[in-house]
């Protein structure tokens, strides 16, 4: 751990026991349910396998990319492999600020102080969070013991299986059906980062771009606090404009930062509405409730499971995520209906022909760019 003669800019261990005690049970199933669902999100992976490749044409026939693993984890297993994606990504911010805090007066206090109150909110926030995230491809997941991740720093794919049960069973939704759809969405993810080469890399490269930004000075954090506190709670000057209504992640950004996230925007909104796209693509040949499904989960989605949950999916930026399933799956629409799947996937060739955010609101610009001007 990072951390200043001892004492950690953030306590991982902490952050795990905090969310892991706090998140909430799972639906009730007996031991054999669970083995079963298990078994069955395990098959339902394999076979998304085959039917994302045909349908994207993403991975070249013959070609066997670098395989990465498929976990079938509960709500706990979840947090703990999430935090460790967390330390990944945060050591290098993290080593700024305790190079800058050594040298402080009260330096290690102040850091063992820090990291206990930054790993129970962290705690906090994953148990919110475990028991609402269905999959996740993790990009930057780095191999434990218990979590085993694919070589030379390839991901993983998570299933989370408490969470799917419960939302098959909120939506009455048929059981095999919608694991198999939950299963083409994150294989979809899994095809993306097995299928570009570059994409990893130079999503990482973006997020360390994002971090490196960060204002490190206290008083000027603790203002855009103050700041990013009165907007959420409507407290702006008199005359003053909302910013947009954007979340806290957002309000506490430096000019260098939003610069960096309008990139990072753009390509969250390609991933996520490419993996919808081909979910709801491949969803008539192989689930037969797929409309169904879609209709009660996009409802679902919207309208969020209570008050407190809208609040907190506000003030955590989580509206954005699902403006970024809707407008990538909007782009991805378009491009297809426009230049064919072999033409959309010309987005896959470098970074130089990513959308930018204005494209992807605006998916004819992207073809007269990357389409017209190739020609």
């Amino acid at each position: 751990m990072t951390s200043i003669g001892g004492a950690e800019m953030v306590d991982w261990n902490l952050a795990v026991s905090t969310a892991t005690r706090l998140v909430r049970p799972g639906p009730e199933v007996t031991r054999d349910e669970a083995r079963a669902v298990v078994a069955e999100l395990r098959r339902h992976a394999k076979a998304s396998e085959e039917h994302v490749r045909a349908f994207t044409r993403m991975i070249p026939e013959g070609h066997e990319p670098e395989d990465t693993p498929v976990l079938v984890v509960d709500r706990a297993g979840w947090v703990k492999a999430n935090v460790a994606g967390f330390r990944e990504l945060l050591s290098p911010m993290l080593e700024k600020m305790r190079e800058r805090r050594s040298g402080s007066p009260g330096g290690a206090v102040l850091g063992a102080v820090g990291g206990k109150v930054t790993g129970v909110e962290l705690g906090m926030l994953l148990s919110f969070l475990a028991s609402r995230v269905l999959g996740q491809y993790e990009t930057f997941a780095p191999a434990t013991r218990e979590l085993p991740a694919g070589a030379k720093g390839g991901g993983r794919l998570l299933l989370v299986a408490p969470n799917i049960v419960h939302v098959e069973r909120e939506l009455d939704a048929d059981p095999h059906d919608f694991r198999l759809w939950v299963c083409l969405h994150e294989e979809t993810h899994r095809t993306q980062f097995a299928g570009v080469p570059w994409l990893r890399d130079h999503l990482k490269n973006e997020i360390q771009s994002f971090l490196a930004a960060t204002d490190m000075d206290p008083a000027t954090v603790l203002e855009r606090l103050r700041e990013a506190a009165q907007a959420l709670a409507g407290a702006r000057p008199e005359g003053e404009r909302d910013e947009d209504g954007r979340s806290l992640v957002e309000l506490v950004q430096t000019p260098e930062q939003r610069e960096v996230l309008g990139r990072l925007t753009a390509v969250m909104s390609l991933l996520e509405g490419h993996a919808d796209y081909v979910m709801d693509g491949v969803g008539p040949q192989v689930v037969p409730s797929v409309a169904e499904i879609r209709e009660k989960f996009q409802q679902r989605r919207a309208r969020g499971a209570s008050r407190l949950d809208l609040a907190l999916r506000k003030l955590l930026g989580l509206d954005a995520k699902l403006r970024q399933y809707r407008d990538g799956e909007r782009f991805v629409r378009a491009v297809v209906d426009q230049v064919g799947m072999d033409g959309f996937n010309r987005v896959w060739t470098s970074p130089n022909t990513l959308p930018t955010k204005a494209e992807i609101a605006a998916p004819s610009d992207w073809v007269a760019r990357v389409h017209r001007r190739a020609e």
